[in-house]
C-alpha cells in the first residue's frame, strides 16, 4: 500500500526542493545521527530513534500546520538535510530551525533554505519574527543566524540543555 502524503506544500529555489520527508530519506537521516555531528539537534540516536524522529516531523505538519522540510539538492536530487518550523510542548514559541548532513556545508544551502522556510512562514504560516534556538557551543549555526539577520536574545535552556535565544526580524509585507 503506497503512503498517502500529507499536504507539505513543496518551496524552490534556485538550487533547492524544500518538501516533505519521504523515507528515502531515512538511510542519511540515520547515518547523521548515528555521529556526533548531530549532538545540536537531538543526537546522537540509534536507527528507531531516527524513525520516531521522522515520525513526528509528520506529525507535527499534521498537528500545527507546519514544520521541517526536507531539503534536496536540486542538480543532484539529494536529500541533504531540513529547515523549517518547530514547535512542541517544551519550545517558548515557534522556532526556525536548520540542519545540513555532512559534505552540503560550506556552500549556502542552509542560509537557502531558512530564508525561504523563514518566509513562507511569515507569510503563510503567522509566524514572523520568530526565534532560534542554537547550543552555546555551536559557532556555525551562530554565524548563520547573525547572516540571517537574528540577533542574540538570551540565554535559556530546551530539553534541559543551555541554549541561546536568536529572535529574527520580523519580515515586512507578510500577512
Amino acid at each position: 500500500m503506497m503512503a498517502m502524503p500529507l499536504p507539505i506544500p513543496v518551496l524552490e529555489t534556485e538550487r533547492l526542493v524544500l518538501r516533505g520527508p519521504q523515507i528515502e530519506d531515512l538511510k542519511p537521516m540515520s547515518a547523521f545521527f548515528e555521529t556526533e555531528r548531530s549532538q545540536y539537534v537531538g543526537g546522537p540516536r540509534d536507527a528507531m530513534g531516527t524513525w520516531q524522529s521522522m515520525v513526528a516531523r509528520i506529525g507535527h505538519w499534521s498537528l500545527n500546520g507546519y514544520g521541517l522540510w526536507h531539503i534536496e539538492e536540486k542538480p543532484s536530487g539529494a536529500f541533504i538535510g531540513w529547515a523549517g518550523m518547530i514547535f512542541a510542548p517544551a519550545w517558548d514559541e515557534p522556532e526556525l530551525g536548520w540542519t545540513l548532513l555532512e559534505g552540503a556545508e560550506g556552500k549556502g544551502y542552509a542560509f537557502e533554505a531558512a530564508t525561504t522556510a523563514r518566509a513562507y512562514a511569515a507569510r503563510h504560516q503567522k509566524q514572523n519574527g520568530v526565534i532560534s534556538y542554537i547550543a552555546p557551543a555551536n559557532s556555525r549555526s551562530q554565524a548563520l543566524a547573525q547572516r540571517l539577520g537574528a540577533v542574540f536574545e538570551r540565554d535559556g535552556k530546551l530539553l534541559g540543555k543551555p541554549c541561546q535565544v536568536w529572535r529574527h526580524p520580523v519580515l515586512e509585507g507578510t500577512a
